[in-house]
This record gives structure tokens, sequence and C-alpha cells, in this order.
């Protein structure tokens, strides 16, 4: 397994639909062991395909408040229902704070959905089904977006829009050819920081 280049905002393959996988053969099993090992490196909750440059429908994700489902897992040409249909109060700085590996070092507020239904297939082929709630529900919801070309930012308020505009010209964000490493770059989200408070680097933990 190797670890990957995770693509930095403005990479074209971020921003389009991925296709769909046609058939799982040891080139996609040799990408999911890259994608868990890459995930895992970036001390992220969730990986989509086209956050290390491959344009296919599928992530991994690895958090252990999942009620009943594994704790670790992959989907590949997944589905997803939104059970519940997100507040349309503003989003709480406190509560509602997203983050994102292919957004580095930042976070911003966003309501998500907190009740989904997933289906898809497993490394396997076997179909998989199962509802996620509350942080997990947010984590399924922006890998699903990252696969149909939408980043969490995309998504925000005008309010918080305005920020992230701000930030990512600060940056230099938004061009192709932007990565960062995982193992080698310093942890863009602090989890490396032994002065940081463990919830803080967990509330805009990377996915």
């Amino acid at each position: 397994m190797t670890i990957r280049p995770i693509a930095v905002c403005g990479e074209p393959v971020l921003h389009r639909r991925a296709d769909e996988v046609d058939q799982i053969d040891d080139g996609i099993r040799r990408l999911v062991g890259d994608m868990y090992e890459t995930m895992d490196a970036a001390n992220g909750v969730g990986l989509a395909a086209p956050q290390i440059g491959v344009g296919l429908r599928i992530f991994t994700y690895r958090y252990a408040e999942t009620g009943d489902v594994p704790e670790q897992g992959v989907l590949i040409n997944p589905r997803l229902r939104m059970i519940s249909k997100p507040a349309q109060t503003a989003p709480d700085a406190d509560e509602d704070t997203e983050g994102c590996l292919s957004v580095p070092g930042l976070g911003f507020p966003l309501r998500r959905s907190e009740h989904v239904e997933l289906m898809g297939s497993d490394l396997d082929g076997t179909a998989v089904r199962f509802e996620a709630q509350g942080w997990f529900a947010r984590i399924m919801q922006h890998e699903y977006d990252h696969l149909d070309g939408f980043l969490y930012v995309d998504r925000l308020n005008p309010q918080w829009t305005r920020r992230w505009r701000r930030a990512r010209r600060r940056e230099g964000w938004g061009v192709p050819g932007l990565s960062w490493m995982p193992g080698e770059d310093p942890d863009p989200f602090g989890h490396d920081d032994p002065d940081r408070p463990e919830e803080s680097a967990a509330s805009a933990g990377g996915q």
C-alpha cells in the first residue's frame, strides 16, 4: 500500500462528477488499500478517490461512533438518501464546523442532514445498505459530495462563503497542481501537535 498526495481545492478532478466503477478488480483493490493508508496517515475520518486524483465513485471511512455499522469501511458506487432534511437555521460555529483534507487547515460551519441512508457495494462486490446519524451522517454526506464534484465549502451560506473566498485567495488555492503529502508535510489540522486540545483538532477533522 502507498500513501498518495492529497489534491487541494482547484485540482479539476475535485470539481467534476466521478465515474462509476465498472468492475472491482486488483487495480481497484490496490486503490482502496492506498486510500486507507493515505486516510490514516492524514488522520482523516474519510477519503474519496478524487482527493487522491482518481475520478472514481469510491470513498473510505474510519470513525468509531457508527452504531451497528463497522467503524472502517469502503463504499463503491454509493447512493445516498436523506432521511431527515438539514435544519434551515444558521449553522452553529461550535457544533457544525466541518473540515476537509482538500481544504487543508480550515474549517467552516455547515448544516447537514442528521440522518441518511447509504447503499452501495463493498470491496467484495457485496451490496451494502445502512443508516448513519449525527456526525457519522455528516461524514457520509461529505464524502458522497466529493463523488459529485462538490467540496463542503461549495455549500456554505453567504456569510461563510465570503470568509471562505477570502481564505482561498490568501492561500493561493483554486488552481491546478496543488497537493500535500500526509506523513511528510505537517498535519494541517494539528493532530500531530501535542499542545493542541484533541477536541479542537477533531472539530475540523479532515474528510
